[in-house]
This record gives structure tokens, sequence and C-alpha cells, in this order.
């Protein structure tokens, strides 16, 4: 029997937690980390649970198994993990955080230089390069003709990565 693996399966939209299903239903170790969210409807308030990263579950599987992931129509892309044991000590630290029950929110890793798209605020879909997350003092927007940037300061919950 073939050593299992880590993988990242990056699912269907919005199938999380029936691919978490046919995981466990296959008794395959996993891990979709759920957090409370409350939408108010009018006057009423309901409160339900969604997965912390959107489209993403974690699962160790044997590689015989791997074909089993793929029978439903719920997987999009399974990701091999690479540094395991990194991998393992973030996703404890993971579990940590979401079973501490405080407020928490996902938000792009940005390094210097990464192009972002700006997506609220009156800056709305403009484009520019990370200026320095150690010390953030937001985004430059360029002028290439005048090889001149404007740095612009943005929160961070408003930039969107580009690839």
């Amino acid at each position: 029997m073939a050593e299992a693996r880590w993988l990242v399966c990056h699912t269907r939209p919005r199938c999380e937690k029936k691919f978490a299903a046919l995981l466990a239903a296959e008794a395959l170790e996993h891990y979709l980390p759920l957090v409370e969210s409350v939408r108010r409807y009018g006057a009423r308030m309901k409160t339900f649970t969604k997965p912390l990263f959107a489209g993403y579950v974690f699962t160790r599987v044997p590689a015989e198994k791997r074909p089993r992931l793929h029978q439903q129509d719920l997987l999009a892309r399974a990701i091999a993990v690479e540094d395991e044991a990194t991998f393992l000590r973030q996703l404890g630290d993971v579990r940590t955080i979401v079973a501490s029950g405080l407020e928490l929110s996902v938000m792009p890793l940005l390094t210097r230089g990464r192009r972002v798209r700006i997506v609220g605020g009156p800056l709305h879909g403009l484009e520019g390069l990370v200026d320095d997350p150690s010390r953030p003092r937001g985004v430059v927007l360029s002028v290439d003709v005048l090889r001149q940037g404007l740095l612009v300061r943005i929160p961070a919950e408003q930039l969107q990565p580009l690839p």
C-alpha cells in the first residue's frame, strides 16, 4: 500500500461540504475549516457555517484511492503538498485559530512587487504593485510613459492579487 500524501483539494463552487462528506464516507482523513456567519434578512438574522477557505478541503489520501476523489464530479483539481511538515504546522495553526472562536477573516498574502487589482473604494478596478507589505504604505500605480508611479494608501482587504 502506497504512502498517503496530503492534498489541497479545490472543489467545484459551493461543493466543499459535499466533498468533505464524500471523504468521510470513504474514511479518508480530511479537514474542512468552518466558521460561523450571520446574515441579516430584513428583521431576521440567520446563523450558518461556511468554509473558511472557499473552495478548498484538505485531505490525506493513499495513491490507490486518489481516483475515487474524482468520481462524483465535486473536485476541480487536487494539488499535492510539497512541504508536508510546514503544511501540517500551518494546518494546526488554522485548527487552533478556528477553535478559539475569535472573529477572523481571510486576507490575501501580499508580497512586494505583487500585481494587485483594487476591488473596493473609489479606485475600484485599477491595478498596481504592492509597495512593501512589511511596512504597508500602499499600492504603487504606475505611469509607465513617465517612468513614475503614484503611491496610494489602500486597505489590504480592498486588494485582489493577480496571477
